[in-house]
């Protein structure tokens, strides 16, 4: 919590090779937590949001996400990793999910495509790239950027979260170094930036709005032009102001 992060998720993850899963309640995080630790620089607690990661590998695993589980509403974050192409397509297309966890660990069995990527973008739905396979062993570091970079071939570098699942704290890293990571995943300064931060914000509001089912706004001032304000100032100031 001294690296500078102002939330976390805790990540519950459902494999269905293992065995036959059901959706369980979140942890509570008072359970792990019993005071949350400020922020590093403010008088602010950590957030602690609870997440729920579906690792699917053939479309019957989807039909899960699609029952109307109680349970499931309890998750902050909803995140699908598909193994294969027509799963990937799927996640994109049609579930209810707040990320697409992208795989680093190996080659990818399939090339990304515009139309699903495009459709997720659409949709509000982020791409999860981990960064903690890539500090770990060479040959994944490898994958994890050759992934990286054809994913960025095709969505621009829009709509990516850059994230740790680290198990232990000497895999995490502050937010700047990650952000660094991300020039290497083929990102631009400002995207590697945002993926660490806006994003994440957005993904958080995105599993607001699919929890509520009734939708998240916050407001951005918008700065006024010089030819709105010179509009709307009275005429007598605006002969002083072009004499």
């Amino acid at each position: 919590f001294s690296v500078g992060y102002s939330a976390v998720a805790l990540n519950h993850v459902i494999d269905f090779k293992e065995k036959k899963q059901e959706i369980v309640k979140p942890v509570s995080p008072s359970e792990f937590f019993p005071s949350l630790p400020i922020v590093q620089g403010t008088s602010k607690r950590i957030k602690v949001l609870t997440r729920l990661t579906l690792v699917v590998s053939d479309p019957s695993h989807c039909n899960l996400l699609r029952s109307t589980s109680a349970n499931i509403r309890l998750y902050d974050i909803i995140a699908v990793f598909p193994k294969t192409e027509k799963l990937f397509h799927i996640a994109c297309t049609t579930l209810d999910v707040d990320l697409v966890c992208i795989n680093v660990t190996e080659k990818l069995p399939f090339y990304f495509r515009r139309p699903p990527v495009n459709m997720a973008i659409d949709r509000g739905i982020y791409f999860e790239l981990l960064y903690t396979p890539a500090i770990k062993d060479s040959t994944m570091r490898r994958y994890t950027i050759s992934n990286a970079i054809s994913l960025m071939q095709i969505c621009k570098g829009k709509n990516i979260v850059i994230s740790s699942a680290a198990e232990r704290p000497l895999e995490l890293r502050g937010p700047y170094d990650v952000a660094n990571l991300g020039l290497l995943f083929g990102l631009s300064e400002s995207e590697a930036k945002a993926a660490v931060s806006t994003n994440c914000r957005a993904t958080m509001l995105h599993g607001e709005t699919r929890k509520s089912a009734c939708g998240v706004v916050y407001t951005v001032k918008k700065p006024r032009k010089a030819e709105e304000e010179e509009t709307t100032l009275p005429a007598c100031k605006k002969v002083k102001t072009q004499a």
